[in-house]
């Protein structure tokens, strides 16, 4: 569902809590509990990428834990084939016939560190353009900043247009599935340009539905993210540059 948003924890390193409660009146007896971080991918079959287990301690209330050695190398993602998730996992053990009782908890990890990106294209003798943004690497609620410098101009223009592309790559072999997605695409500038004149590009990313980059994930998906800038000149040719960038999820 297009533009559907989900509240997740931000995992940070420290000492955590599980609180155990019981209805007032009531008693819970159980053989022990337990508490496991894991992170999988899945597409109707589960692939378990890290799992590691915490035997808590006799009975209480709250239960302090601490997964302070937990490798988190990507970040989490929902998509078309595929979805990545972390979560922590509770488990009360108890004896025949009543069964375990279990709550999971999904978190995101914490993100990396930022670049820029500056670049020049053109047509020999028709056109040469720089075009500069301000980072190669963008959280889900930035702002996307950048500036196109018209070098040279003998071609006529018509207008400009910049797209934010998708491209999600899961499974391998038969099992391969491909899907290019345009997230948005609108217009920079409209009409000629003349040579030395500075476009301005602003593009404020929370007004679109975008998830974390991810590049080979276990061998298993790929999402990558592209800014796509096109001119298109009066008799309908396209020429355009793509770069690739990286996004990520940022602690609020």
């Amino acid at each position: 569902m297009k533009n559907l948003r989900e509240l997740k924890a931000l995992y940070d390193e420290g000492t955590r809590v599980v609180e155990i409660r019981v209805p007032q009146g009531k008693r819970l007896e159980h053989q022990g509990i337990k508490i496991e971080i894991e992170l999988f991918y899945d597409r109707g079959n589960f692939y378990d990428f890290t799992c590691i287990l915490r035997e808590l301690d006799t009975p209480g209330v709250l239960y302090p834990f601490d997964f302070s050695n937990a490798e988190k190398p990507y970040e989490s993602y929902n998509g078309l084939n595929v979805r990545l998730r972390y979560f922590i996992r509770v488990t009360v053990t108890r004896g025949y016939p009543s069964g375990n009782l279990v709550k999971e908890q999904d978190f995101v990890p914490a993100p990396e560190v930022n670049n820029t990106i500056k670049m020049e294209v053109g047509i020999e003798e028709c056109l040469h353009i720089e075009f500069e943004y301000d980072k190669t690497k963008y959280h889900l609620n930035d702002i996307i900043i950048g500036k196109v410098y018209f070098l040279l101009v003998r071609i006529k223009i018509k207008h400009m247009e910049l797209a934010i592309i998708r491209r999600e790559a899961a499974g391998s072999g038969p099992q391969m599935y491909n899907d290019s997605e345009t997230i948005t695409k609108f217009e920079v500038m409209d009409g000629a340009p003349v040579r030395g004149e500075c476009i301005p590009i602003r593009l404020f990313l929370s007004n679109f539905n975008l998830t974390p980059t991810y590049r080979n994930i276990n061998n298993k998906f790929n999402v990558r993210y592209y800014l796509n800038l096109v001119l298109v000149d009066q008799e309908e040719r396209r020429y355009f540059k793509q770069q690739e960038i990286t996004l990520y999820r940022a602690a609020e």
